[in-house]
């Protein structure tokens, strides 16, 4: 790329770019208005890193005893916890838009014009402003659907961007699932509705977490597919039946919705956790060519112990310290840099990027159990 120079419009950029940025940044954040859900905001908690690397510690602990010792004796030695440990650097992100050089002259009109609303020549100006800020929502976003059904978040780059210059970096976040922490089901769910029992499933889980290592399940975590395989199943109609209190033909009752069995398992002493159905896509782009990708793992069930998993970690960008001249800056979110400047090679654009470095991290995988529908438990 060229010399970054200034905009040509850069009164409206000190007038108005730090106003679009929070503005999309509170848009993105409004739940109620938003018609896209980010989880990572919900169940990450923001986490500043000064040492640019993302850590996970997990304390493999069981619950032990004291002993009752008499006066003036020594106190018994118990055996310390295991801690295992998974750290990596924070990779960086990011994205650029601009406006060519058709789009700028008919900007360039707009703005001599007579009688032309301030905010119309703001709303074209501005336009890629919140799509380089919601890129980077949308990547932290598939990163963390993809962790936490998996265990671990893993991008290829594409082989046509291995030949260009540090663009589709290959990166993997290993979270270190627990092999102990990880099931299957007696009977596979899909398929298998008379003979699939995923209640025992989840207390075969539920049981290990509360006996062996002291933990309560309060939620479960499954894509959409997989939760219409589970609504689907004889077992789960005739729970719902039973907690209903029923005594008619249970051939007219049909398929319970997520609402129904939750209220049932809410209920109930033995399971008492609230399930949570998955349903989300994220659009990528590369080079040119857009396809839909689906990030969590088709079957993957993932029970925890909270709604809170992990931390969102960030560093501090090179750019941030050391500013480019004749580039104007907006951070958004604490984390993302939000850059405008123009260029005249190859020909006059109008640039708007954004960069990062962040990547969601999940913590405490000792209290994070998996479940895959698809197999057969060992």
């Amino acid at each position: 790329m060229a010399d970054k120079n200034k905009s040509q419009f850069i009164e409206y950029i000190n007038k108005y770019m730090k106003g679009v940025v929070v503005h999309t940044v509170e848009k993105l954040n409004d739940k109620q208005n938003n018609v896209l859900t980010y989880l990572h905001r919900d169940m990450l908690r923001k986490e500043f890193s000064f040492s640019g690397k993302w850590e996970t510690i997990s304390t493999l602990n069981s619950r032990v005893s004291a002993d009752f010792v008499a006066m003036d004796s020594s106190l018994p030695l118990k055996r310390r916890d295991v801690i295992q440990k998974a750290s990596g650097d924070i990779a960086k992100s990011g994205m650029e838009l601009w406006l060519n050089e058709t789009q700028l002259t008919e900007l360039q009109t707009l703005a001599q014009m007579r009688n032309v609303q301030e905010s119309d020549i703001v709303a074209r100006l501005f336009i890629d402003t919140p799509r380089v800020i919601t890129g980077v929502y949308e990547l932290m976003e598939k990163a963390f659907l993809q962790g936490l059904s998996t265990g671990v978040a893993e991008f290829e780059p594409d082989e046509a961007d291995k030949v260009k210059d540090n663009v589709g970096v290959g990166i993997q976040l290993d979270y270190g699932y627990l092999p102990a922490n990880k099931f299957g089901a007696n009977v596979l769910w899909a398929g298998n509705p008379a003979t699939a029992k995923p209640l025992d499933d989840f207390q075969r889980i539920v049981k290990k977490a509360k006996q062996q290592d002291g933990h309560t399940i309060t939620d479960v975590w499954l894509d959409d597919v997989t939760l219409e395989h589970l609504l689907r199943t004889e077992q789960v109609r005739d729970y719902f039946i039973w907690s209903i209190n029923y005594l008619g033909s249970r051939e007219l009752v049909p398929a319970p919705t997520l609402e129904q069995l939750n209220a049932a398992l809410k209920r109930d002493q033995k399971y008492r956790f609230n399930i949570h159905m998955i349903d989300r896509t994220i659009v990528n782009e590369r080079n040119g060519e857009r396809t839909t990708v689906t990030p969590w793992e088709e079957g993957k069930v993932i029970l925890t112990t909270g709604t809170q998993v992990g931390v969102l970690a960030w560093a501090q960008l090179a750019e941030m310290v050391s500013p480019v001249e004749n580039v104007s800056y907006q951070t958004a979110d604490d984390y993302i840099l939000v850059s405008k400047f123009r260029s005249n090679s190859p020909s006059l654009r109008e640039f708007t990027t954004s960069q990062a470095r962040v990547v969601p991290v999940i913590c405490n995988v000792d209290q994070i159990y998996q479940l895959d529908s698809k197999t057969i438990q060992a």
